[in-house]
Protein backbone atom coordinates (compact mmCIF):
# COMPACT_ATOMS: atom_id res chain seq x y z
CA UNK A 1 0.00 0.00 0.00
CA UNK A 2 2.83 2.45 0.85
CA UNK A 3 4.43 1.61 -2.51
CA UNK A 4 1.48 2.43 -4.54
CA UNK A 5 1.19 5.92 -2.87
CA UNK A 6 5.28 6.74 -3.58
CA UNK A 7 4.27 5.73 -7.25
CA UNK A 8 1.62 7.65 -7.28
CA UNK A 9 3.27 10.72 -5.73
CA UNK A 10 5.92 10.04 -8.79
CA UNK A 11 3.42 10.02 -11.35
CA UNK A 12 1.91 13.00 -10.20
CA UNK A 13 5.69 15.20 -10.26
CA UNK A 14 6.20 13.97 -13.59
CA UNK A 15 3.16 15.42 -15.39
CA UNK A 16 3.56 18.75 -13.23
CA UNK A 17 7.23 19.03 -14.31
CA UNK A 18 6.08 18.52 -17.76
CA UNK A 19 3.51 21.22 -17.58
CA UNK A 20 5.95 23.51 -16.68
CA UNK A 21 8.40 22.71 -18.88
CA UNK A 22 5.81 23.20 -21.48
CA UNK A 23 4.68 26.72 -20.10
CA UNK A 24 8.11 27.94 -20.41
CA UNK A 25 8.68 26.68 -24.04
CA UNK A 26 5.62 28.17 -24.88
CA UNK A 27 6.91 32.20 -22.73
CA UNK A 28 10.16 31.94 -24.60
CA UNK A 29 8.88 31.53 -27.88
CA UNK A 30 7.03 34.54 -27.34
CA UNK A 31 9.57 36.63 -25.34
CA UNK A 32 11.06 39.22 -27.67
CA UNK A 33 13.93 38.85 -25.59
CA UNK A 34 14.53 34.99 -26.65
CA UNK A 35 16.79 33.07 -28.34
CA UNK A 36 14.87 31.89 -30.99
CA UNK A 37 13.89 35.17 -32.05
CA UNK A 38 17.41 36.48 -31.82
CA UNK A 39 17.97 33.66 -34.25
CA UNK A 40 15.45 35.03 -36.49
CA UNK A 41 16.43 38.71 -36.30
CA UNK A 42 20.21 37.75 -36.79
CA UNK A 43 19.03 35.84 -40.20
CA UNK A 44 16.38 38.44 -41.63
CA UNK A 45 17.38 41.83 -40.63
CA UNK A 46 20.21 42.33 -42.31
CA UNK A 47 18.73 40.92 -45.54
CA UNK A 48 15.85 43.56 -45.48
CA UNK A 49 18.33 46.29 -44.69
CA UNK A 50 20.55 45.24 -47.32
CA UNK A 51 17.15 45.53 -49.85
CA UNK A 52 16.27 49.24 -49.08
CA UNK A 53 19.94 50.25 -49.42
CA UNK A 54 19.87 48.70 -52.84
CA UNK A 55 16.32 50.33 -53.73
CA UNK A 56 17.91 53.54 -52.18
CA UNK A 57 20.54 53.96 -54.47
CA UNK A 58 18.50 53.08 -57.65
CA UNK A 59 16.13 56.11 -56.67
CA UNK A 60 19.64 58.59 -56.25
CA UNK A 61 21.10 59.72 -59.85
CA UNK A 62 24.76 60.23 -59.61
CA UNK A 63 25.90 63.63 -58.75
CA UNK A 64 28.39 65.30 -61.46
CA UNK A 65 31.93 65.33 -59.21
CA UNK A 66 33.02 68.74 -58.53
CA UNK A 67 35.78 69.75 -59.92
CA UNK A 68 38.63 70.51 -57.65
CA UNK A 69 38.66 74.37 -56.61
CA UNK A 70 42.03 75.32 -58.07
CA UNK A 71 40.53 74.10 -61.91
CA UNK A 72 37.40 76.62 -61.29
CA UNK A 73 39.62 79.66 -60.22
CA UNK A 74 41.83 78.86 -63.46
CA UNK A 75 38.75 78.87 -65.47
CA UNK A 76 37.75 81.81 -64.33
CA UNK A 77 41.13 83.83 -64.43
CA UNK A 78 41.12 82.49 -68.18
CA UNK A 79 37.81 83.80 -68.84
CA UNK A 80 38.91 86.84 -66.93
CA UNK A 81 41.66 87.32 -69.07
CA UNK A 82 39.86 86.91 -72.71
CA UNK A 83 37.39 89.98 -71.98
CA UNK A 84 39.98 92.21 -70.63
CA UNK A 85 41.94 91.40 -74.20
CA UNK A 86 38.47 91.87 -75.60
CA UNK A 87 37.87 95.49 -74.39
CA UNK A 88 41.47 96.68 -74.19
CA UNK A 89 41.83 95.70 -78.49
CA UNK A 90 38.07 97.40 -79.04
CA UNK A 91 39.68 100.93 -77.03
CA UNK A 92 43.08 100.06 -79.54
CA UNK A 93 43.35 102.80 -81.81
CA UNK A 94 44.27 100.04 -84.55
CA UNK A 95 40.37 98.83 -84.07
CA UNK A 96 38.70 102.08 -83.56
CA UNK A 97 36.19 101.51 -86.38
CA UNK A 98 35.43 98.16 -85.10
CA UNK A 99 33.74 99.93 -82.09
CA UNK A 100 31.76 102.62 -84.01
CA UNK A 101 29.28 101.23 -85.81
CA UNK A 102 25.75 100.27 -84.50
CA UNK A 103 24.59 96.40 -84.10
CA UNK A 104 23.22 95.92 -87.36
CA UNK A 105 20.35 93.65 -88.70
CA UNK A 106 23.14 90.90 -90.26
CA UNK A 107 24.22 90.97 -86.32
CA UNK A 108 20.76 90.76 -84.57
CA UNK A 109 19.92 88.18 -87.24
CA UNK A 110 22.97 86.00 -86.11
CA UNK A 111 21.77 85.95 -82.83
CA UNK A 112 19.10 83.61 -80.81
CA UNK A 113 17.15 83.97 -77.77
CA UNK A 114 15.65 82.09 -74.60
CA UNK A 115 13.63 84.58 -73.51
CA UNK A 116 12.74 81.34 -70.67
CA UNK A 117 16.35 81.69 -69.57
CA UNK A 118 17.26 84.93 -70.22
CA UNK A 119 20.30 83.66 -72.87
CA UNK A 120 21.45 85.10 -76.12
CA UNK A 121 23.93 82.86 -78.21
CA UNK A 122 25.85 84.51 -81.20
CA UNK A 123 26.18 82.22 -83.94
CA UNK A 124 29.38 81.78 -85.17
CA UNK A 125 29.60 79.23 -88.10
CA UNK A 126 31.76 76.08 -88.41
CA UNK A 127 32.78 76.00 -84.34
CA UNK A 128 30.22 73.67 -83.31
CA UNK A 129 27.45 76.16 -82.61
CA UNK A 130 24.87 73.42 -83.55
CA UNK A 131 25.45 71.54 -80.12
CA UNK A 132 24.76 74.97 -78.39
CA UNK A 133 21.67 75.90 -80.84
CA UNK A 134 20.30 72.29 -79.55
CA UNK A 135 20.85 72.92 -76.14
CA UNK A 136 18.81 76.72 -76.17
CA UNK A 137 15.90 74.68 -78.22
CA UNK A 138 15.69 71.91 -75.15
CA UNK A 139 15.92 74.96 -72.73
CA UNK A 140 12.75 77.03 -74.69
CA UNK A 141 10.88 74.32 -74.78
CA UNK A 142 10.52 72.61 -78.03
CA UNK A 143 11.88 69.47 -76.96
CA UNK A 144 12.31 67.29 -74.12
CA UNK A 145 16.03 66.60 -74.63
CA UNK A 146 18.65 67.10 -77.07
CA UNK A 147 18.29 63.24 -78.40
CA UNK A 148 15.38 63.87 -79.54
CA UNK A 149 15.96 67.07 -81.23
CA UNK A 150 15.71 66.00 -85.29
CA UNK A 151 18.71 66.72 -87.04
CA UNK A 152 17.08 68.63 -89.68
CA UNK A 153 15.13 70.54 -87.19
CA UNK A 154 17.93 72.16 -85.60
CA UNK A 155 18.37 74.75 -88.46
CA UNK A 156 15.12 74.98 -89.30
CA UNK A 157 14.20 78.61 -87.61
CA UNK A 158 10.49 78.15 -88.63
CA UNK A 159 10.16 74.70 -85.80
CA UNK A 160 12.94 75.01 -84.07
CA UNK A 161 11.57 77.49 -81.95
CA UNK A 162 14.20 79.76 -81.80
CA UNK A 163 13.55 83.38 -82.12
CA UNK A 164 16.39 85.19 -83.45
CA UNK A 165 16.97 88.39 -82.14
CA UNK A 166 16.16 90.70 -84.94
CA UNK A 167 12.34 89.34 -84.73
CA UNK A 168 12.06 92.06 -81.80
CA UNK A 169 11.19 95.48 -81.52
CA UNK A 170 13.72 98.09 -80.80
CA UNK A 171 13.25 98.32 -77.02
CA UNK A 172 12.89 94.62 -76.50
CA UNK A 173 16.32 94.28 -78.23
CA UNK A 174 17.91 96.73 -76.18
CA UNK A 175 16.34 95.49 -72.54
CA UNK A 176 17.50 91.61 -73.87
CA UNK A 177 21.17 93.08 -74.81
CA UNK A 178 21.62 94.81 -71.52
CA UNK A 179 20.40 91.96 -69.38
CA UNK A 180 20.68 88.67 -70.88
CA UNK A 181 23.33 86.64 -70.04
CA UNK A 182 25.17 86.66 -73.65
CA UNK A 183 28.10 84.23 -75.31
CA UNK A 184 29.78 83.00 -78.80
CA UNK A 185 32.39 81.06 -79.21
CA UNK A 186 35.37 81.40 -81.35
CA UNK A 187 38.34 79.24 -83.10
CA UNK A 188 41.64 79.33 -84.30
CA UNK A 189 40.39 82.10 -87.58
CA UNK A 190 42.36 79.80 -90.58
CA UNK A 191 41.46 76.65 -89.12
CA UNK A 192 37.82 77.81 -89.26
CA UNK A 193 38.19 78.77 -92.79
CA UNK A 194 39.86 75.24 -93.54
CA UNK A 195 36.50 74.01 -91.99
CA UNK A 196 33.73 75.95 -93.74
CA UNK A 197 35.87 75.44 -97.46
CA UNK A 198 35.85 71.78 -96.76
CA UNK A 199 32.62 71.40 -95.88
CA UNK A 200 30.40 73.52 -98.02
CA UNK A 201 33.10 72.77 -101.33
CA UNK A 202 34.12 69.89 -100.78
CA UNK A 203 32.07 67.43 -98.86
CA UNK A 204 29.17 69.84 -99.76
CA UNK A 205 26.05 68.42 -98.02
CA UNK A 206 23.06 67.40 -100.04
CA UNK A 207 20.56 69.69 -98.56
CA UNK A 208 23.14 72.84 -99.68
CA UNK A 209 23.75 72.16 -103.69
CA UNK A 210 24.04 76.08 -103.45
CA UNK A 211 27.50 76.11 -102.59
CA UNK A 212 29.01 74.00 -105.39
CA UNK A 213 27.18 74.74 -107.94
CA UNK A 214 25.94 78.94 -107.58
CA UNK A 215 29.23 80.22 -105.35
CA UNK A 216 31.61 77.83 -106.36
CA UNK A 217 32.00 78.61 -110.60
CA UNK A 218 31.63 82.61 -109.29
CA UNK A 219 34.60 82.19 -107.20
CA UNK A 220 36.35 80.05 -109.71
CA UNK A 221 35.58 82.86 -112.65
CA UNK A 222 36.77 85.84 -110.64
CA UNK A 223 39.38 84.47 -108.85
CA UNK A 224 41.40 81.31 -110.54
CA UNK A 225 44.32 82.50 -112.25
CA UNK A 226 44.11 80.16 -115.06
CA UNK A 227 40.47 80.66 -115.61
CA UNK A 228 40.10 78.85 -118.46
CA UNK A 229 40.22 75.55 -115.78
CA UNK A 230 37.09 74.55 -114.32
CA UNK A 231 37.72 71.42 -113.72
CA UNK A 232 38.16 69.87 -110.26
CA UNK A 233 36.18 72.29 -108.47
CA UNK A 234 36.83 75.70 -105.91
CA UNK A 235 40.51 75.07 -105.09
CA UNK A 236 41.53 76.11 -101.59
CA UNK A 237 43.88 79.08 -103.27
CA UNK A 238 41.05 80.14 -105.18
CA UNK A 239 38.86 80.43 -101.98
CA UNK A 240 41.56 82.40 -100.03
CA UNK A 241 41.95 84.68 -103.12
CA UNK A 242 38.54 85.15 -102.87
CA UNK A 243 38.59 86.09 -98.87
CA UNK A 244 41.88 88.37 -99.07
CA UNK A 245 40.16 90.50 -101.85
CA UNK A 246 40.11 94.17 -100.59
CA UNK A 247 36.86 94.21 -102.98
CA UNK A 248 35.13 90.81 -101.63
CA UNK A 249 32.23 92.78 -100.46
CA UNK A 250 31.03 92.84 -103.90
CA UNK A 251 30.13 89.09 -104.17
CA UNK A 252 29.47 88.72 -100.33
CA UNK A 253 26.15 91.17 -101.43
CA UNK A 254 25.61 88.33 -104.39
CA UNK A 255 26.00 85.30 -102.45
CA UNK A 256 23.56 86.43 -99.47
CA UNK A 257 23.48 85.12 -96.23
CA UNK A 258 25.64 81.97 -97.16
CA UNK A 259 28.87 83.98 -96.38
CA UNK A 260 28.02 83.57 -92.34
CA UNK A 261 30.34 80.60 -92.84
CA UNK A 262 33.63 82.31 -93.85
CA UNK A 263 33.30 85.83 -93.03
CA UNK A 264 34.90 87.43 -89.33
CA UNK A 265 33.62 87.31 -85.69
CA UNK A 266 33.48 90.82 -85.96
CA UNK A 267 30.83 90.81 -88.61
CA UNK A 268 29.53 87.94 -87.03
CA UNK A 269 28.58 88.97 -83.48
CA UNK A 270 29.83 92.70 -82.88
CA UNK A 271 32.42 91.94 -80.09
CA UNK A 272 32.78 95.63 -79.45
CA UNK A 273 29.58 97.23 -79.52
CA UNK A 274 27.83 94.06 -77.53
CA UNK A 275 29.19 93.65 -73.86
CA UNK A 276 28.99 89.78 -74.22
CA UNK A 277 29.57 88.17 -71.08
CA UNK A 278 31.68 85.03 -72.40
CA UNK A 279 33.85 84.12 -75.21
CA UNK A 280 34.42 80.40 -75.33
CA UNK A 281 37.08 78.84 -77.28
CA UNK A 282 36.46 76.06 -80.01
CA UNK A 283 40.04 74.64 -78.48
CA UNK A 284 39.08 74.38 -74.73
CA UNK A 285 35.39 73.62 -75.29
CA UNK A 286 35.79 71.03 -72.82
CA UNK A 287 36.47 73.12 -70.30
CA UNK A 288 34.30 76.40 -71.71
CA UNK A 289 31.22 74.37 -72.64
CA UNK A 290 30.52 73.65 -68.58
CA UNK A 291 31.48 77.07 -67.43
CA UNK A 292 28.63 78.43 -69.93
CA UNK A 293 26.72 76.69 -68.68
CA UNK A 294 27.63 77.52 -65.01
CA UNK A 295 27.45 81.02 -65.54
CA UNK A 296 24.52 81.19 -67.49
CA UNK A 297 22.62 79.35 -64.40
CA UNK A 298 21.39 76.19 -66.57
CA UNK A 299 23.85 73.64 -65.72
CA UNK A 300 21.59 71.78 -63.74
CA UNK A 301 18.95 71.82 -66.31
CA UNK A 302 20.82 70.87 -69.52
CA UNK A 303 24.20 69.05 -70.49
CA UNK A 304 26.41 70.11 -73.46
CA UNK A 305 26.77 66.94 -75.67
CA UNK A 306 29.47 64.66 -75.46
CA UNK A 307 32.64 66.10 -77.52
CA UNK A 308 34.31 63.15 -79.47
CA UNK A 309 38.00 62.82 -78.51
CA UNK A 310 40.84 65.27 -80.48
CA UNK A 311 38.14 67.27 -82.69
CA UNK A 312 38.91 70.73 -80.52
CA UNK A 313 42.29 70.01 -80.58
CA UNK A 314 44.14 72.85 -83.16
CA UNK A 315 45.73 70.92 -86.07
CA UNK A 316 49.07 72.92 -87.27
CA UNK A 317 49.88 70.55 -89.92
CA UNK A 318 46.63 70.17 -91.31
CA UNK A 319 46.66 74.83 -91.56
CA UNK A 320 50.34 74.38 -93.33
CA UNK A 321 49.10 71.81 -95.56
CA UNK A 322 46.00 73.59 -96.99
CA UNK A 323 48.06 76.83 -97.39
CA UNK A 324 51.41 75.15 -98.84
CA UNK A 325 49.96 75.75 -102.53
CA UNK A 326 48.66 79.80 -101.36
CA UNK A 327 51.37 82.31 -102.16
CA UNK A 328 52.53 84.27 -99.30
CA UNK A 329 51.09 87.63 -100.83
CA UNK A 330 47.56 85.93 -100.99
CA UNK A 331 48.09 85.20 -96.99
CA UNK A 332 49.00 87.86 -95.98
CA UNK A 333 45.76 89.64 -97.58
CA UNK A 334 43.84 86.94 -96.07
CA UNK A 335 45.72 87.70 -92.80
CA UNK A 336 44.90 91.90 -93.14
CA UNK A 337 41.09 90.83 -93.14
CA UNK A 338 40.99 88.55 -90.50
CA UNK A 339 43.58 90.00 -88.21
CA UNK A 340 40.41 91.55 -85.94
CA UNK A 341 40.13 88.07 -85.23
CA UNK A 342 43.03 86.81 -84.51
CA UNK A 343 44.39 89.68 -81.93
CA UNK A 344 40.55 90.60 -80.20
CA UNK A 345 40.70 86.88 -79.40
CA UNK A 346 44.38 86.02 -78.35
CA UNK A 347 45.04 83.92 -81.30
CA UNK A 348 48.97 83.64 -82.46
CA UNK A 349 49.42 85.60 -85.96
CA UNK A 350 50.64 82.67 -88.16
CA UNK A 351 54.24 83.51 -88.86
CA UNK A 352 54.91 80.06 -90.05
CA UNK A 353 52.62 80.70 -93.01
CA UNK A 354 54.54 83.58 -94.04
Amino acid sequence: MHHRWLLLLACFWVVFMLMVASKFITLTMKDPEGFGVKTGSLTVLPEIEKVTVTEKKLQIEPQPTAKPLKDVLRTEHIHMERLELLRDMCQNESFGNLSRSAVSKFVLDRIFVSDKKKILFCQTPKVGNTQWKKVLIVLNGAFPSIEEIPENIVHDHEKNGLPRLSSYTEPEIHERLNSYFKFFIVRDPFERLISAYKDKFVHNPRFEPWYKHDIAPVIIRKYRKDRRETKGGLQFQDFVRYLGDPNHRFLDLQFGDHIIHWVTYVELCAPCEINYNVVGHHETLEEDAPYILREAGIDRLVSYPTIPPGITTYNKSKVEHYFSKVSKRDIKRLYARFEGDFKLFGYKEPTFLF
